[in-house]
């Protein structure tokens, strides 16, 4: 008797835990399969020659550049010459 009840518990207990295993850890988490990020273009900024995505770029006179800083100097060298 002591056996089958033994049996019993390790039997619910392997149960639960295949349950909570089961489970998924977000709503909808198993629903819908995560896409992945679309490419997108890579632009060489005007200044140091760096690549950086498309939609961090910042335009100028001149071109793409990085950051405000590598767009100022750029135009200030440009607007001399």
């Amino acid at each position: 008797m002591k056996y089958l009840l033994l049996l019993l518990l390790l039997a619910a207990f392997f149960f639960f835990l295949g349950v909570k295993r089961s489970r998924p850890r977000e709503p909808g988490a198993r629903s819908k399969p995560a896409s992945p990020a679309q490419p997108q273009a890579m632009l060489r900024c005007a200044e140091c020659g760096m690549h950086l995505p498309a939609d961090e770029a910042l335009p100028g006179k001149g071109g793409v550049f990085c950051s405000t800083g590598h767009r100022n100097s750029f135009e200030a060298r440009e607007g001399q010459g």
